[in-house]
């Protein structure tokens, strides 16, 4: 008797991890064929992700290759560890050279001149409300906040990270790190706000 589908859903993952992990073997021996699969696989993510640090398409099209040069010149450090595996670690790459960018042109320099300075605190919106912004919206609203608080709010809200490994990446302090996190969600709200309101 069939146990409800469960062996085929099973196979499926499994065909998927294989999958995964023989695209990767292949990027790393070179096969043009596998990285123009991986290209075509992740690009329009990893564009996605360059978009919310950079806030500049054209800037954000020329993180991304960058991006992808570093990844299929460093599969040799990459380890298989399940299914997924292979797409956080290309996107943590991508959002390792859209912080390079902004670091090296200093873009980021800013961090720690407001940290002393109160935010102007608006209170966040409704889930609810928030749900009915039109996704693309929403990310353009974080493409348009000031290099130094998207960075902050993409890396803890997005990546997860704490405050700790923020302070670390961007060479801040954890307090300017939980500073720049609070106004980037303070002028988000505003703009969620007006947005909202200009709806009617």
């Amino acid at each position: 008797m069939q146990s409800f589908g469960f062996p085929c859903i099973y196979q499926v993952e499994l065909s998927m991890q294989m999958e995964e992990q023989i695209l990767a073997e292949r990027c790393r021996m070179g096969d043009n064929t596998a990285r123009k699969e991986l290209y075509d696989r992740f690009a329009g993510r990893l564009l996605a992700i360059c978009m919310r640090y950079v806030g500049d398409r054209d800037t954000a099209a020329d993180l991304m290759h960058d991006a992808f040069l570093k990844i299929f010149g460093a599969f040799d450090r990459f380890t298989f560890r399940g299914p997924g595996s292979l797409r956080a670690w290309i996107e943590r790459i991508t959002v390792n050279v859209a912080l390079e960018w902004l670091r090296n042109r200093n873009r980021l320099g800013t961090l720690e001149l407001d940290e002393g300075r109160a935010a102007n605190r608006i209170a966040e919106p409704d889930p609810a409300e928030v749900a009915r912004i039109p996704q693309e919206l929403l990310m353009r609203f974080v493409a348009e906040l000031p290099d130094g608080y998207r960075a902050v709010f993409n890396l803890y809200c997005i990546e997860e990270r704490s405050h700790r490994e923020i302070a670390e990446l961007l060479g801040i302090n954890e307090k300017s790190s939980s500073s720049q996190l609070s106004r980037a969600r303070s002028l988000l709200a505003r703009r969620i706000k007006d947005y909202l309101k200009s709806q009617g």
